[in-house]
């Protein structure tokens, strides 16, 4: 059995070569998928992702959630995939940089339906350790992005993540309103339980990629938001498990039919992204098992 290291896998992953596979993934039959949440009640908690493909690959990914870890990362995982053909444990690959590709590609495949051509600006809010990896996936699915701003409630990360993109040459800002509402791309990776995107902030023809809302009580952004945008989600038996799709239906706010197409969807061609110039698109990154699979399935041919 093979061990791949964190460090492994940060040299191997790359971005645009993901999105690639991603897109041809989601063309074919979708993955049976089951993910199982568990927390202490402080909010610690661990999360487990099992995605099977038949003839492809099948595998589960375990994630310890600590919010409050200061020094150390507030994630860490571990993927085990198995054999197809015999169920045999075939690899084991440790750290989060799966995730962090996995996560980013997620939202950049997206990007390629639904942000506007020629979109030339980012805004990325939370610096957190998905951030840098957004921020560069975001990029690779939209070459022609050239600005990209970088919001945090607590400006000394924003200015290490910029120091940390440094060839990108960012910029900080401490006006998050005023960001949003000139921002091409809005990229959301937060811990926010109440919403911090106001609808009545965001322009005509503004993308919102939320990551950041996986529990059913968090919210990134509010109800004017994703009642002014067409929906997307990358999964929908994930998606609507999450604050931000699974509050608004059930309060009625939109239906469950205002999700207007998924990845697979999206990516054969079954429902259109973007229609227009100035549509509002709004995608939920809510990831699950058939993506770590598929993630973990790239990695693997790479080594």
């Amino acid at each position: 059995m093979q061990v791949v290291s964190h460090q492994d896998a940060l040299e191997w992953l790359d971005y645009e070569p993901l999105i690639d596979f991603f897109e041809a993934c989601h063309r074919v039959t979708p993955a049976q998928v089951t993910d199982l949440y568990t927390d202490d009640g402080s909010g610690n908690g661990l999360l487990a992702r099992a995605g099977f493909a038949t003839g492809a690959g099948l595998g589960i990914k375990l994630a310890t959630i600590f919010p409050g870890n200061t020094e150390l990362p507030s994630i860490h995982t571990v993927y085990v995939a198995f054999d197809p053909t015999t169920g045999q444990e075939r690899a084991v690959i440790v750290g989060n940089a799966l995730t962090w590709f996995k996560t980013a590609c997620d939202s950049a495949l997206a990007s390629r339906y639904l942000v506007r051509p020629g979109a030339t600006s980012l805004l990325m809010v939370g610096a957190g350790s998905m951030a840098p990896h957004l921020i560069r996936a975001h990029l690779a699915a939209c070459p022609s992005v050239r600005e990209v701003t970088i919001w945090n409630r607590t400006a000394a990360r924003a200015e290490a993540l910029a120091a940390e993109l440094a060839d990108l040459d960012p910029t900080v800002t401490t006006a998050l309103e005023a960001a949003v509402g000139t921002a091409d791309i809005v990229s959301c990776a937060t811990m926010a339980v109440e919403p911090l995107i106001r609808g009545s902030w965001l322009r005509p023809g503004t993308h919102l990629d939320l990551v950041g809302s996986y529990l059913p009580h968090m919210r990134e952004v509010d109800d004017n938001a994703i009642s002014r945008s067409r929906v997307f989600v990358d999964s929908r038996q994930s998606a609507f498990d999450t604050g931000e799709i699974g509050i608004p239906i059930a309060s009625g706010v939109i239906e469950a039919e205002d999700i207007i197409g998924d990845h697979y969807q999206l990516a054969t061609g079954t429902v259109h992204g973007r229609t227009g110039h100035d549509d509002i698109t709004l995608f939920k990154n809510a990831g699950g098992g058939h993506l770590d699979l598929m993630a973990a399935q790239y990695l693997l041919t790479r080594l």
